[in-house]
């Protein structure tokens, strides 16, 4: 059955923002304990949640912990233990009256959608939220908890066998910190947003989060993961064939990506698509042997599908100017535009947009970029629009650089 932790309070002795954070935590093995705190969890308006998984060596993280609280309880649920049904513990996520609390939610998502198809919403992502504070670009949990409650994190446990049993009472003290100070973390910074009027930010950044589409490892589209991006239509079909293939063996192998193939291999595969046994063993990053292994013969077939596709069922190369690159000194004016609009909005850059955002908006696309899209259009896409089209000017004015429009 569960065991209750009494002396839980104890855990945060020295940082005095946080001596009452946890007022009860239980360690939970048994269904009916599960059931119980998950009905408990039901009525609070918010529960937070983390994980604790390994994943190096399989293509699927194990899950090893799951650590959720309410405002007044901790709960460590353990997923190895015999027979434990987490049935009521995914019903809670997708309760729709519960708002779940996690911190850089992406991994801990995908785990749960992996193992049960199932999503936690609503969502609020406490990293995302902080940096549409202006707390900084992917602000890391340890730092907020500093910040805002100034509270110390032991990460001596960050990295740790999770998977071996029992759990150390230091390990377990650990674990509970992370979801207990999260509350605090968490109705800190949904004021804040309310303060700002950017709830609806986050609203729209849970829209991915909450997608299944971001979770699905379909094997044909694993290519667009991967840095490479041919100029010839039939490498690209190489491309696409052979990333598909090693996501497939990894899956079926529950192996790491890179254990099948590494990508420097598969960028030289791509490269010179090598059709028989003895191409493959001319190959510079392949493993000695594989060439004779039992997955060279399925490589082949993969490298001969992707020379054989049909140009009308590829997708569309990469637009580039005449150069092969958009212009530098474009990009670099959308830079410290981003940096400006930023600073002026108290939010981090990274949240707003990315490199990749600002070149293709440089090169004149404006489809499918987040960076023109729903708020992030208001803060800055709307500015580089006008910038681009001569609307919108940079100058430096009293030192300092300024917008100015056209008409100015």
């Amino acid at each position: 059955m569960g065991r209750p932790v009494k002396s839980c309070h104890c855990y945060f002795r020295k940082n005095k923002v946080a001596t009452a954070l946890v007022k009860f935590m239980e360690l939970i093995t048994e269904t009916n304990s599960l059931d119980a705190a998950c009905r408990e969890a039901l009525s609070a308006p918010f529960v937070t949640v983390d994980t604790e998984f390994l994943r190096e060596n399989t293509y699927r993280p194990e899950l090893c912990l799951i650590q959720f609280a309410t405002p007044d309880s901790v709960y460590l649920v353990d997923p190895l233990a015999q027979d434990l049904d987490l049935s009521s513990f995914y019903d809670l996520l997708s309760a729709s009256a519960v708002v779940k609390v996690f911190h850089a939610a992406r991994q801990d998502v995908e785990i749960f959608y992996s193992l049960n198809e199932t999503i936690p919403d609503p969502l609020f992502d406490t990293q995302i939220a902080a940096m549409a504070c202006g707390m900084g670009d992917s602000i890391g949990y340890d730092t907020i908890v500093k910040r805002l409650l100034g509270a110390n994190i032991d990460k001596s446990f960050r990295v740790s066998n999770w998977s071996h049993r029992p759990l150390s009472d230091r390990q377990m003290r650990y674990a509970a910190q992370d979801v207990s100070h999260l509350r605090e973390v968490y109705l800190h910074l949904k004021k804040e947003l309310e303060r700002l009027d950017r709830l609806h930010w986050l609203t729209e950044e849970a829209a991915v989060l909450t997608d299944p589409g971001s979770y699905r490892a379909e094997p044909q589209d694993a290519w667009r993961r991967l840095k490479l991006r041919p100029s010839v239509r039939k490498k690209l079909g190489v491309l696409i064939e052979v990333a598909a293939w090693r996501e497939q063996e990894a899956q079926a192998r529950n192996v790491p990506r890179g254990r099948v193939l590494k990508d420097d291999a598969l960028y030289d595969i791509v490269g010179q698509a090598p059709k028989t046994e003895q191409g493959l063993e001319k190959m510079r990053f392949l493993p000695r042997g594989f060439a004779k292994s039992g997955a060279s013969q399925s490589l082949i077939e993969a490298i001969h599908r992707g020379l054989e596709r049909p140009k009308e069922d590829l997708p569309p190369l990469p637009e580039l100017k005449p150069n092969g690159a958009v212009d530098g000194a474009i990009v670099d004016l959308l830079k410290v535009l981003l940096k400006l609009q930023c600073e002026r909005h108290g939010v981090a850059q990274k949240l707003v947009a990315s490199t990749a955002d600002l070149e293709k908006i440089a090169a004149g696309q404006t489809e499918s970029i987040p960076a023109l899209e729903g708020w992030r259009k208001t803060v800055y896409g709307s500015y580089a629009l006008d910038l681009l089209q001569g609307k919108t000017s940079l100058v430096v004015e009293n030192g300092r650089v300024i917008t100015k429009n056209g008409a100015d």
